[in-house]
């Protein structure tokens, strides 16, 4: 009877005021109504490979996603730039609003492989509890589960922002700033042309806020705001053994082992519990403010079911929680090769061995310093730094030759003021819509380039709404369901109370 007589008000006056709470209500009953049509247009637009390199398929997104705007009422349109994934625009101006909100995510995803996929990454399946694939229904299970390649990162909250502006149509309720949606084609490639489409641009992408749309909830499925991002830059190391592999009987203890020689250098950067042993490297850093550490101490601390969730038997960090430590900077081994293992390995010693690393980085750190004091470090280990493969000159001239080659697709790190009228107004919106107050996380252990976005000092405010869970950036990724109905009803309220 409460949401019958919400829905006849709601009809009955137009283009009244309508509170967190009862927008909230209001997108709730529009979404028990639609939940079929909800998963299913998430799942076609899933179906869709994404991978910012296959230009033909980002293309198929972009325009897919247009369509679903334009379908809103919204003015869309792609930005271009030359040898770019397109940008997608979109703006949805709100009568007498003086305040603009822009709200970003982006619609390419990770690489894949799949041979370690349950199921095709770009075959969604919607499967229940139980882990059997079924038909989206006029009613499905909150607990079911959407598997596909960016199920939940990150074309999850762009489906859920369109649900969102449908559910204001149906209860007739209006936005009460001007709305801006901004989703990138290449935020998994690193972003490389997202700084040239800010100049580009500049007046399209000129707001008063973001709120960037990414990451995941809270590991106890609290729901959480972000207010800044970890930079990141990525590195590749060789090292050289020799030039074609030796028997290890009759070379091993003289001929150099590369993955040995690898491997200590690696042990020379990171210690087991991963302080990272450059020197000057944490010179830099940031102290949180008072602010911030409150804000953090009010966070619960949940690393022991986690670490039953993850079967770990210890921790590193020195006894520090997960929260605290992703406000660090990280030296994290992405990947190592060299020989072989299993019923593959040999009795050889290789000619080379290779590492991938990326580093996490905190306010104020910058790719250019870590990349000046690895490298100093580097020198320091005895090692002859090249930037490309080096011919058999130099490696007999140098008793250890190494090749580093940085990305091209870093960022430095970014934090907006948790004492912002902003930051307190989305925090505000979601407690009276959801009836208990958002995590405040200083900064999401991931990183985004949140940098571009303060152009100006304009404030950013990180929004996630997905599952910790998701196996993101991994095979059988995954989206919860109820996680999605959760971003419609908060979006719903963003889009009619941030003034």
């Amino acid at each position: 009877m409460k949401k019958l007589l919400l829905v006849l008000s709601l009809i009955a006056f137009p283009a009244r005021a309508i509170s967190p709470l009862e927008v909230s209500h209001a997108a709730r009953d529009y979404r028990s109504r639609h939940e079929r049509e909800i998963v299913a247009e998430l799942m076609e637009l899933l179906a869709i490979p994404n991978l910012a390199s296959d230009a033909t398929n980002i293309e198929k997104n972009a325009n897919a996603i247009v369509a679903m705007l334009a379908r809103r009422g919204a003015d869309a349109r792609l930005l271009r730039l030359e040898g770019a994934p397109p940008l997608v625009y979109a703006t949805m101006p709100a009568r007498g609003a003086k305040t603009t909100i822009a709200f970003y995510a982006h619609y390419d995803g990770q690489p894949v492989d799949p041979s370690q996929w349950t199921t095709p990454p770009w075959q969604p399946v919607l499967r229940n509890p139980a882990g059997n694939a079924i038909e989206p229904a006029s009613h499905i299970d909150p607990e079911s589960r959407i598997y596909a390649r960016s199920a939940s990162d990150d074309k999850a909250p762009i489906i859920a922002m369109l649900a969102a502006l449908d559910a204001l149509k149906s209860a007739r309720a209006l936005p009460s700033v001007n709305l801006k949606f901004v989703f990138e084609g290449e935020e998994e490639a690193g972003s490389p042309h997202l700084a040239a489409y800010f100049d580009r641009y500049a007046t399209e992408l000129t707001t008063d806020a973001w709120m960037l749309c990414d990451g995941p909830v809270h590991q106890s499925r609290h729901m959480q705001l972000y207010f800044g991002a970890r930079g990141i830059t990525d590195l590749e190391v060789t090292v050289y053994g020799p030039l074609r592999p030796l028997h290890s009987g009759h070379y091993g203890n003289w001929a150099p082992n590369p993955i040995v020689t690898l491997t200590h250098l690696i042990d020379s950067m990171r210690d087991a519990e991963g302080k990272i042993l450059i020197s000057g490297f944490y010179d830099d850093v940031t102290p949180l403010t008072d602010v911030e550490r409150e804000a953090l101490a009010a966070i619960p601390n949940i690393d022991d079911s986690l670490k039953r969730e993850l079967a770990l038997g210890r921790t590193e960090g020195g006894g520090k929680s997960l929260n605290e430590l992703i406000l660090m900077p990280a030296l994290n081994l992405r990947g190592i090769s060299g020989g072989h293992v299993g019923e593959q390995a040999t009795n050889t010693i290789n000619t080379e061995a290779r590492a991938s690393i990326d580093f996490r980085l905190v306010p104020a750190q910058t790719p250019e310093k870590a990349h000046e004091r690895v490298e100093r470090h580097i020198l320091a280990q005895n090692f002859f730094i090249v930037h490309e493969t080096p011919d058999n000159a130099t490696r007999m001239a140098h008793p250890n030759v190494v090749k580093l080659v940085w990305g091209a697709g870093g960022y430095p790190p970014a934090r907006t003021s948790m004492d912002l009228p902003v930051s307190h107004r989305v925090a505000n919106v979601i407690t009276a819509a959801q009836g208990v107050a958002p995590y405040l996380l200083p900064s999401l252990g991931g990183s985004v380039p949140m940098y571009l976005f303060q152009r100006g000092n304009t404030p950013v405010v990180g929004l996630p709404i997905v599952n910790h869970d998701n196996n993101q950036h991994a095979a059988n990724e995954n989206l919860r369901v109820q996680n999605l109905w959760d971003g419609i009803e908060i979006f719903a309220a963003l889009f009619t109370n941030l003034r």
